[in-house]
């Protein structure tokens, strides 16, 4: 891995290579130009080095995506402290715990974080700042005030002739150095901080110029959709563009399925990055209802006309998407199978790819001109993908990986990290699969029993039914998923049931109050619509773990 460059030299490029162009705009708000990108880093430098913040410091941010958090993200790597960024949806006590065991310095908070937060729950955090104007919410850290007080007459101090490219000096990263810490939830007891190299970030975007720089135009625009908190977010739709001198749209606010319809629309992005769901949702209302005509049905019977039929529903998906795409890139989970193969029907360019936080996140992904149905692609540039199985093509194994994606290992967790990562480098995933002969990944299963929320979120099913299980009538649970919904099966106590002569109604009036009571305690990503209750005991394996696959 010697022939690593510094990720760090490669913002530098972008920046002085676009200095001029427009770089980061909060969707229906502001723009940032590269340069202005690259003065914002700066100043937040000046406040980091007052702050007596040093190389390897910890440095937390938590907010909507926005082109602040971008740069806040930007200014700690540069600056060669460690990024730790928290998914905005965790409640105020995921995020306390994660500050607290990453060890932040500072904390850069949206205005919505802001008022979840109880700075007295950090006890080491040196500064709180507000995201959208970087101003100080909380400062213990007399140098930290001062400085933010009197910056404009700091960075005029050292750059007396203004800021320019020649003044783009910043931390020169080594490939095995810590860049971030990507916490996979944020309950103590179940969190594992992942520790990422700069090689894994730069194994990553290097990638996605590769794969597909070639095919985008010099002034691309993207729309960033996905957490960037979240590694398939901040690499593919943040880091990865960033670097290539593109323009970056953040929406800013609740991706709905309109809002992202709206916004695709008006931004017309050269490259779409997706979870399922909003791939899936969008053509089923934007799509299916323009096209299930029975006159388009019969037409598509019709070997003469057809083809080109099948070219005009290309188009009408084509501008559901904003028109300009060069194709469709799902990760986190499959693609409903109904919909691949509408899409593929039509010859639609769109792709499966598959990673974990871990590989930062890419392990596999093909092009698709190069898609199989059911695939998530082949192993990425510098990774080593194998399935531990007999015969891979046939049966299904673990699927492990070893590379320059792969993490340095757990935060604080040497067990879990040598539970991950074996003697030989590889990474265990957890999930199952088949490999084709040509390298083409088929994932038959998960191991781990992550699900996917509908923006792309972990869930983690364990966490829930921990704090569920402790509830009022409840003996044991199982957290599943109905299409982007979260559903409890709970098999109640019954022996204390009947001791207190519940009927079935005033049984659902208390797991009613269960999951609203369990909600209030949970991001709202994961939060339960429904519950059904089985007054049978779930199914279990000889070691007395409930055989989660039977009621999936």
């Amino acid at each position: 891995m010697n022939d690593i460059p510094s990720f760090n030299s490669c913002i530098e490029k972008s920046i002085k290579d676009n200095w001029l162009l427009d770089a980061l705009t909060d969707y229906k708000g502001a723009t940032l130009q590269y340069h202005d990108v690259a003065r914002k880093i700066e100043k937040l430098h000046i406040m980091m080095e007052a702050a007596g913040i040093q190389k390897g410091d910890r440095i937390a941010v938590c907010g909507r995506n926005s082109a602040h958090w971008a740069v806040a993200f930007l200014a700690t790597l540069t600056y060669g402290a460690v990024i730790v960024p928290i998914l905005h949806e965790f409640n105020g006590e995921q995020i306390h715990n994660i500050v607290n065991h990453s060890e932040s310095r500072l904390l850069f908070v949206g205005d919505y974080v802001v008022n979840i937060i109880d700075e007295k729950e950090m006890p080491d955090l040196e500064g709180i700042f507000n995201l959208p104007d970087f101003s100080l919410h909380v400062s213990r850290n007399d140098k930290l005030t001062d400085a933010r007080e009197h910056l404009n007459e700091l960075f005029g101090r050292r750059y007396p002739n203004a800021f320019r490219r020649e003044d783009v000096h910043w931390h020169v990263d080594q490939p095995e150095e810590m860049a971030l810490i990507n916490y996979t939830s944020g309950t103590t007891g179940f969190s594992k901080g992942v520790m990422l190299p700069y090689r894994a970030l730069w194994g990553n975007v290097a990638f996605c110029q590769d794969k597909l720089g070639n095919h985008m135009p010099k002034f691309s625009r993207l729309l960033s959709i996905l957490p960037m908190a979240h590694m398939y977010g901040m690499a593919m739709e943040f880091l990865f563009p960033f670097c290539s001198g593109y323009h970056l749209y953040f929406l800013t606010r609740l991706p709905s399925p309109a809002i992202i319809a709206e916004a695709f629309k008006e931004v017309c992005p050269d490259v779409i990055i997706a979870v399922p769901l909003i791939i899936e949702k969008i053509i089923r209302k934007r799509v299916f209802p323009k096209i299930q005509s029975n006159a388009i049905k019969i037409l598509l019977q019709m070997p003469v006309v057809s083809k080109k039929v099948k070219e005009r529903i290309c188009q009408e998906v084509l501008e559901a998407f904003g028109g300009r795409t060069y194709e469709i890139i799902v990760g986190g989970a499959p693609l409903n199978q109904e919909i691949e193969q509408f899409l593929r029907s039509i010859d639609f360019p769109i792709t499966v790819g598959y990673g974990t936080t871990e590989c930062a996140p890419l392990i596999s992904y093909s092009d698709y001109h190069d898609f199989q149905p059911g695939s998530c692609g082949t192993a990425v540039d510098r990774m080593e993908v194998k399935i531990l199985s007999a015969d891979p093509a046939n049966i299904e194994g673990e699927i492990v990986c070893r590379g320059t994606n792969v993490m340095l290992g757990y935060y604080k967790n040497e067990e879990a990290t040598n539970k991950a990562l074996d003697a030989d480098g590889w990474y265990h995933t957890g999930d199952l699969a088949t490999m084709s002969a040509d390298g083409h990944i088929f994932i038959r299963g998960r191991l781990k029993n992550m699900l996917l929320g509908a923006n792309g979120q972990n869930v983690y099913p364990e966490e829930i039914e921990d704090k569920l299980n402790s509830m009022a009538l409840v003996s044991e649970s199982i957290i599943v998923q109905r299409g982007d919904k979260l559903v409890a099966l709970v098999h109640p106590d019954i022996d204390e049931v009947h001791s207190m002569g519940f009927s079935q109604e005033e049984l659902e009036s208390v797991m009613e109050q269960n999951r609203q009571e369990l909600n209030a305690q949970l991001p709202v990503y994961s939060r339960l619509q429904s519950f059904e209750i089985s007054m049978d005991e779930f199914l279990k394996t000889p070691k007395k773990s409930i055989k989660r696959y039977l009621y999936k």
